[in-house]
C-alpha cells in the first residue's frame, strides 16, 4: 500500500516556479494540473506545454492527473466542443505522462429534478469514456455541487451504467459535506469499488466553509483509515480552497497550501499511513 501526495498547484500561485518551490518544500512529488500562468489546462498552447514539461522534468515533480473542466458545463450545452476539448486534454496528458483526467457530469438547471436528465447524462458520460478509452485515459468523475453526480448514489449509477473501465470515481469529502452527505458513512462503501483518486479537502456541515483535512465534518480520518485497511494504492491530491472556493476553482496561497499539506500529513502520521 502506498499513498502518493499530490495537489492542485494553482492553489499556491499562478506562477509555476512558486508552485514547484512550495511542492518541493513540502516533499510533495506530484501536482494535479488545473491551470498555470493563469491559463486553464485546456487552453495551454503547445509552447506552454513544452515549457511546463521541461520545468517539471528539471524539478523532479510529476503530474498525477489533469484537473480538467470537462463536463463542468450545462447539460443543455452542445457536446461536440466538449469532446474536442477532451481530445486536446488527451494530447496534454500524454505529453505530461499521466493517464488520469478529472471530469464532471454536467450542471443541472436550477430547480429541476436531476432524475429527468439521467439518460442524457449517461449518454454524454459514455461518449466521454469512449473517447478516453481510445486515447488510453481514465476519467475520474468528481462529485461536485449542482452537477448531476453530486450525491453518491448518482455518482455510482453513472459509472455502473456507462460500464467502462475508462470511467472511475474521485472522492471529494468537502463537496459531499456541502451537499448534505456524510462522506464516509453515506458515500464511501458505495464508491469504493470505483475509487481511483482522492481529492483532499474538508468542510463544516453547518456553514459549508472549507477547512483543512480533519478539521471539519468530512470524516476524512475515517476514510483514510479505510483506504489504508483496504490496501488502496493511489493519489491523495490536496485541493485546499482555504482562501477562495468558487464554482470553477479555488485558491489558498502558499501559506494556506502549506497548512493544508501539514494537516494531511498529521492525519497520515496519526493513522500510521506511509506516503511518498
Amino acid at each position: 500500500m502506498t499513498f502518493v501526495l499530490s495537489g492542485f498547484a494553482d492553489e499556491i500561485s499562478p506562477d509555476l516556479d512558486e508552485q514547484l518551490a512550495v511542492l518541493q518544500g513540502e516533499s510533495i512529488s506530484h501536482l494535479e494540473l488545473r491551470s498555470v500562468w493563469s491559463t486553464n489546462v485546456a487552453d495551454l498552447d503547445d509552447t506552454q506545454v513544452a515549457t511546463l514539461r521541461r520545468r517539471l522534468d528539471e524539478s523532479g515533480v510529476q503530474t498525477s492527473a489533469i484537473g480538467s473542466p470537462i463536463g463542468k458545463i450545462g447539460i443543455d450545452a452542445p457536446m461536440p466542443p466538449e469532446l474536442e476539448r477532451l481530445r486536446r486534454i488527451a494530447d496534454i496528458a500524454d505529453e505530461l505522462g499521466t493517464t488520469i483526467v478529472r471530469v464532471f457530469s454536467f450542471f443541472i438547471p436550477h430547480g429541476q429534478a436531476p432524475e429527468h436528465y439521467r439518460t442524457r447524462v449517461i449518454d454524454r458520460m459514455g461518449a466521454l469514456a469512449a473517447l478516453a478509452a481510445e486515447r488510453g485515459l481514465v476519467l475520474a468523475h468528481e462529485n461536485e455541487k449542482q452537477i448531476y453526480g453530486d450525491r453518491p448514489e448518482r455518482c455510482a449509477d453513472i459509472i455502473a451504467s456507462v460500464g467502462s473501465r475508462a470511467l472511475r470515481a474521485t472522492f471529494d469529502a468537502a463537496n459531499f459535506v456541502q451537499c448534505g452527505v456524510r462522506p464516509h458513512s453515506d458515500a464511501y462503501e458505495l464508491l469504493r469499488p470505483y475509487l481511483l483518486y482522492v481529492q483532499v479537502k474538508d468542510a463544516l456541515a453547518a456553514t459549508g466553509e472549507v477547512v483543512p483535512a480533519g478539521q471539519g465534518d468530512g470524516q476524512v480520518r475515517e476514510t483514510l483509515a479505510e483506504l489504508r485497511d483496504s490496501g488502496f494504492h493511489g493519489y491523495l491530491s490536496l485541493e485546499p480552497h482555504l482562501a477562495v472556493a468558487g464554482r470553477f476553482g479555488g485558491f489558498s496561497g502558499a501559506d494556506g497550501f502549506r497548512l493544508a499539506a501539514r494537516s494531511l500529513k498529521d492525519l497520515l502520521a496519526e493513522l500510521s499511513v506511509p506516503w511518498q
